[in-house]
């Protein structure tokens, strides 16, 4: 078996990532798309301090809602092709997979390694917010009950019974039309087991949604170049009215606790990762710190969605395995929204005074698991969750006004944490499955 062979790629796969890899190192830090999205952060946050202690309040909101537009055009942009994206690439993923065993099998590692991730997550959330007690001792005087409204409209959609109908899409196009994840990826599953039962007689069918998502790759790279301008402008729209000083002041308890359980999961996943990538894991977090850093500059973890596709195909795991993992991991695996979900949920309580026993906090743990699945196209999916929760325990829903002034800080955090825990579980399947060796090819 000759080289090229033996690792599943084309002489010209490897001509052109060694040429891109030497064009990166070529350029500069600040040239490249990190670089540049970092600078546009600290630009964005000067722009926004500047503007909040220049002008009105009134006039500052009115500032802040223009020029978040850069960073909405940025995410539609994005959100136009994570559809058929997702739908061509699993379609080919699953058919490449040939049979129902091989999807059963990879289907079967992935939810192991989702509902563990979840749980150790939603953990550590209840595990912190016990032992720092950040609610305890809260003024609730000045709570905004009005704020509330908007969140508390969803969570009636938020319940078990909900969650079963939703998986299940009425129909593709609306699926498609409305970007739910979840729906599109059961409809890919039987169309791409469909497709791989009928053999060679669909496979020009297989090779144009192949082609069909090369293209749509392609697109992601002109999306990115506008990635600067959508995190500068969410960025410079936040702190404009957003007094920062007094947000730490006020929620320093809250906002602290969180970060020391954020950062203890982020731990957590880089001791996993270490443990089953070895010293790959170090590679696989220099390609996604792009990813990263988009997504904690837009809160967005779906903004990021096409670029890590790239990233992690890049990284060598197999296109069939990243076309597979990253949208089941999008609908069932946002490791830092699930430890956020029961840190809030506690904390509100803590606020209120209500007492919650293990008992009762188990059980709510184990409500999160499952009510808070396939709701990531959700604006504010994890305040609706948590909302819903709330009001299945007795806790006031008022309660949300409490962590909304803070909320996008701590946003920005459990969106790149989400990106982290899916880039992972993505590449640890991908070794189990066999295309550990690839990065050694393309890196060559």
């Amino acid at each position: 078996m000759n080289y090229y062979a033996k690792y599943n790629v084309t002489k010209y796969q490897v001509i052109k990532n060694n040429l891109m890899d030497h064009t990166t190192k070529k350029t500069s830090f600040f040239s490249g798309l990190t670089g540049q999205i970092l600078i546009a952060m600290v630009l964005g946050a000067v722009l926004g301090i500047i503007i909040h202690n220049s002008i009105t309040p009134e006039d500052a909101q009115n500032f802040s809602s223009k020029i978040k537009i850069l960073a909405t055009v940025f995410i539609r942009l994005v959100q136009m092709i994570i559809s058929p994206l997702v739908f061509t690439t699993l379609v080919v993923g699953i058919a490449k997979l040939g049979d129902i065993k091989a999807v059963g099998r990879i289907g079967g590692k992935a939810m192991a390694w989702f509902f563990t991730a979840s749980f150790i997550s939603l953990l550590l959330g209840m595990f912190f917010v016990n032992v720092l007690k950040p609610g305890i001792g809260l003024n609730l005087s000045n709570v905004d009950l009005a704020a509330v409204s908007e969140v508390t409209a969803k969570t009636q959609n938020i319940s078990f019974d909900n969650f079963i109908e939703h998986i299940v899409p009425k129909s593709i196009f609306e699926a498609m039309a409305t970007n739910e994840i979840l729906q599109i990826v059961i409809f890919s599953i039987f169309f791409g087991l469909a497709a791989a039962s009928l053999g060679d007689h669909v496979k020009p069918v297989i090779t144009a949604f192949d082609k069909i998502s090369h293209i749509v790759l392609k697109m992601v790279n002109f999306v990115m170049k506008f990635a600067p301008i959508g995190v500068f402008g969410a960025i410079a729209g936040v702190f404009a009215v957003r007094d920062f000083q007094e947000l730490a002041i006020t929620y320093f308890k809250f906002f602290g606790s969180f970060l020391i359980g954020i950062s203890s999961l982020w731990i957590v996943l880089g001791v996993v990762g270490y443990i089953f990538l070895k010293g790959r894991m170090t590679v696989l977090l220099k390609r996604i710190v792009s990813p990263l850093i988009i997504a904690f500059g837009t809160t967005s973890s779906e903004a990021v969605f096409p670029k890590l596709t790239e990233e992690l195909e890049r990284f060598g795991v197999k296109d069939r395995i990243v076309s597979f993992m990253l949208p089941l991991g999008y609908s069932f695996n946002l490791d830092g929204s699930m430890m956020y979900m029961t840190f809030a949920s506690i904390f509100i309580a803590q606020a209120y005074g209500i007492d919650l026993s293990l008992g009762t906090q188990m059980t709510m743990l184990l409500v999160l698991m499952l009510t808070s699945k396939g709701i990531a196209g959700v604006p504010r999916a994890s305040l609706v969750v948590v909302a819903a929760t709330c009001g299945m325990f007795d806790i006031p829903i008022e309660g949300i006004a409490l962590i909304l002034p803070i909320d996008h800080f701590c946003d920005m955090f459990r969106s790149a944490t989400n990106v982290l825990g899916n880039a992972l579980a993505t590449s640890v399947v991908g070794k189990w499955e066999g295309s550990d060796d690839a990065d050694e090819v393309v890196s060559l």
